[in-house]
C-alpha cells in the first residue's frame, strides 16, 4: 500500500458510516482492517447475463458497512469468517478465475476495501468485465475512485422508507446515499453481446421482503422516474429467514406469491421493460455459499 492509501485508511471515511477509524492499525465499523476474503469461485446463480455460460468469478469480501438483520451471508458480513490477503494475492485470484473461464470478475461487498482493490488492479486488470456488487450504501466520491476499473454495477436497492432502513439495516439514511450512488452507477453505458452476456451496464437488485410491498412499489416508481431506460431491474424473491431476526417476527417467513406478484405487476404497470424475475424455487438455504475461509 502506498502513502496515499495509508492516509485514506488512517481516518477512514470511504463509506457513508464515516467511522474515522485508523484502519492501518485496527478495524473500522465494517469489521475489518485490511483485505479479507471468505470465498472465490465460479458462481452460477446470478442474473443470466452475469453468470452467463461458465459462471461469474465471484469474490466475497469479509466485512460490510450495513448491518442487515436478515443477511444471508451473516458470518462474512460480520467478519466472522475470512482470510487476510494482499493486493498482489488478490490480483492472482483475478488471474486464476480468468484461467478457469469466468465470464467476469464479481467483487461482492467491496466498498470498504476500495484502496486495496485499486492496488490490485494496478498490478493486474482483468481482461474480462469487472462487476461491482454492493449493498448500495455508498459514497459517490468513493465510487469515482474505482469507476475506471468497473464495467458493470450490480447494487442492491433495499428500502425507500427511512423507518424500514433503520429497523432492518441500522441505517436511517440508507436511501439518501443509495439513491445518489445508484444514479451514478446507472450512467455506465449498456453493452451486451448478441448471445446476451453483459459487458457493461447497471443492474439494480431489489429483494422483495415480507410485509414491504408498498415500499417496494415506491422504489420502483423512483427507479422508473430517475434512472436511464438502459438500467436493468432484478426483482428477487429469494428472501430466506436467516441472520439475527429473533426480534422481527414478520421476517420469520418467506415472501408469498401474492407479495412478489404485486411488485412484479407494479413494474409492468410502470413500463419497466429490462427486468429479471425469479422463480419461487430461488429461495432457500441451499443457495447460500459454503465458505472456504
Amino acid at each position: 500500500m502506498n502513502e496515499e492509501f495509508s492516509a485514506i485508511l488512517k481516518n477512514c471515511k470511504l463509506c457513508p458510516v464515516a467511522c474515522g477509524a485508523n484502519r492501518n492499525e485496527s478495524v473500522g465499523a465494517c469489521g475489518v482492517q485490511g483485505l479479507k476474503i471468505a470465498k472465490y469461485y465460479l458462481h452460477p446463480f446470478e442474473e443470466p447475463c452475469i453468470s452467463f455460460q461458465k459462471g461469474s468469478g465471484t469474490i466475497f469480501f469479509s466485512g460490510c458497512n450495513l448491518r442487515c438483520a436478515f443477511c444471508q451471508n451473516y458470518e462474512v458480513s460480520r467478519a466472522q469468517r475470512g482470510k487476510d490477503i494482499t493486493p498482489s494475492q488478490l490480483a492472482d485470484v483475478f488471474k486464476e478465475l480468468e484461467d478457469v473461464g469466468a465470464d467476469n470478475i464479481s467483487l461482492v461487498t467491496p466498498s470498504h476495501v476500495i484502496p486495496y482493490l485499486e492496488a490490485a488492479f494496478r498490478i493486474y486488470k482483468p481482461k474480462i468485465p469487472v462487476v461491482y456488487n454492493s449493498g448500495g450504501y455508498e459514497k459517490t466520491d468513493t465510487l469515482v475512485r474505482i469507476d475506471k476499473y468497473v464495467d458493470i454495477y450490480l447494487p442492491d436497492m433495499k428500502f425507500y422508507s427511512s423507518s424500514l432502513s433503520k429497523r432492518y439495516l441500522g441505517k436511517e439514511n440508507y436511501f439518501d446515499y443509495a439513491s445518489e450512488a445508484i444514479a451514478f452507477m446507472a450512467q455506465k453505458p449498456l453493452r451486451m453481446t448478441s448471445e446476451g452476456k453483459m459487458l457493461s451496464g447497471c443492474i439494480v437488485r431489489h429483494l422483495v421482503m415480507p410485509l414491504c410491498t408498498s415500499d417496494s412499489k415506491t422504489l420502483l416508481r423512483w427507479f422508473k422516474k430517475n434512472l436511464p431506460a438502459t438500467t436493468y431491474l432484478s426483482l428477487m424473491r429469494q428472501y430466506t429467514p436467516f441472520g439475527d431476526i429473533q426480534q422481527f417476527p414478520e421476517l420469520q417467513r418467506g415472501v408469498t406469491s401474492r407479495e412478489y406478484n404485486a411488485v412484479v405487476n407494479e413494474a409492468v404497470a410502470l413500463g419497466i421493460v429490462n427486468v429479471f424475475l425469479q422463480e419461487r424455487e430461488s429461495s432457500g438455504k441451499g443457495y447460500i455459499p459454503s465458505w472456504d475461509f
